[in-house]
């Protein structure tokens, strides 16, 4: 893709203009993320297939796209119509890393800090559960406080933020998340399944979509983590691709006593492309291999799972109501 998301000024630039370029420059001088940190080669991810490399490093380089225009450009009416350039297929990750950049300034710059919720309310809304989740790597690169940064998004749609946190830590520090098997120590209750949900869709990317390294990785984790882990799988194969039938078929056997988890991950990357309108001839492949049924109907069940769910229930610090709608999506795939 080679058009440039962030602006060129021209010349004969006013004192106004003048400033404004140096606080531009200053803004990507300080937040800028290198191309490089997207590739296996940086990340010492592994993939014998070269074609499955390219498809997830292109994810981690459109996420960046979106992420420095964000950064410098972060009104969304003019932000929202450079996202819109990139191809539909990839551009759910450039909303994803605007969600990022955007979450960022808002902490940083206390004097504005609606900048998020603006994006959400506008035209970022079709695109919500990638935003989310690009709000949580904001949440992994700063001292946010858990409570208080769910307090201030929906009290459904937050917790992905917190997976996006996890999958933060998976995708640059996979030694110690994936190897080791670390957990934030300011994780607690329901926010830890949350991170392993993010934490398993890394686990696509760090194992470059190799269906045995993935299910022999996910096995050395304790039994407790590793329904959700499974569900980020499913939610990252659907979502990401990168892979053909055959694997997808391997994916589905070696996820055996968690095939709800990986369908209901599925439904998931199907709602989320079907929310913005970007669905994919793969997404389709994978729904009706994994859920069997096509991506449009995947996505249907979960807004029936939606149906009279309580946004607040009593025991909401270990079983919200994201994880309720969770379960009833997976109960429709059996146990």
């Amino acid at each position: 893709m080679s058009q440039t998301l962030i602006p060129t000024p021209t010349g004969n630039s006013t004192s106004k203009n003048k400033l404004t370029f140096s606080l531009l420059s200053l803004r990507q001088f300080l937040f800028s993320i290198s191309p490089e940190e997207a590739t296996f080669a940086r990340r010492g991810f592994s993939s014998s297939d070269a074609r499955t490399r390219q498809q997830l490093e292109q994810v981690g380089r459109t996420f960046l796209q979106g992420y420095h225009a964000a950064i410098a450009q972060p009104q969304p009416d003019l932000l929202v119509p450079q996202l819109n350039t990139i191809p539909l297929e990839w551009r759910g990750f450039a909303f994803e890393g605007a969600g990022m950049g955007l979450a960022l300034l808002d902490k940083l710059t206390p004097w504005r800090c609606d900048r998020i919720q603006t994006f959400l309310n506008g035209e970022g809304n079709a695109h919500t559960y990638m935003v989310h989740v690009g709000i949580g790597w904001a949440i992994a690169r700063l001292p946010f406080s858990i409570p208080k940064a769910l307090a201030q998004l929906d009290p459904l749609l937050g917790w992905l933020a917190i997976d996006g946190y996890g999958f933060h830590q998976g995708y640059f520090y996979w030694q110690d998340y994936i190897e080791r098997f670390a957990m934030p120590q300011k994780l607690s209750g329901y926010a830890s399944c949350a991170f392993d949900q993010g934490l398993g869709r890394s686990i696509w990317f760090v194992r470059g979509a190799d269906i045995p390294r993935i299910a022999q990785t996910i096995q050395q984790f304790h039994p407790g983590r590793r329904a959700d882990l499974w569900s980020g799988v499913g939610l990252a194969c659907t979502y990401a691709g990168g892979v053909e039938k055959d694997a997808i078929a391997a994916l589905q056997t070696a996820a055996v006593g968690y095939q709800p988890q990986l369908s209901q991950g599925a439904t998931f990357a199907a709602k989320a492309r079907a929310r913005a309108g970007n669905l994919t001839a793969h997404t389709e492949m994978v729904c009706q291999m994994l859920c069997g049924m096509s991506a449009t109907a995947a996505a249907e069940i979960t807004d029936r799972a939606l149906e009279n769910l309580p946004l607040m229930v009593p025991d909401n610090r270990t079983s919200p109501a994201y994880e309720i709608w969770r379960k009833r999506i997976q109960a429709q795939f059996g146990e």
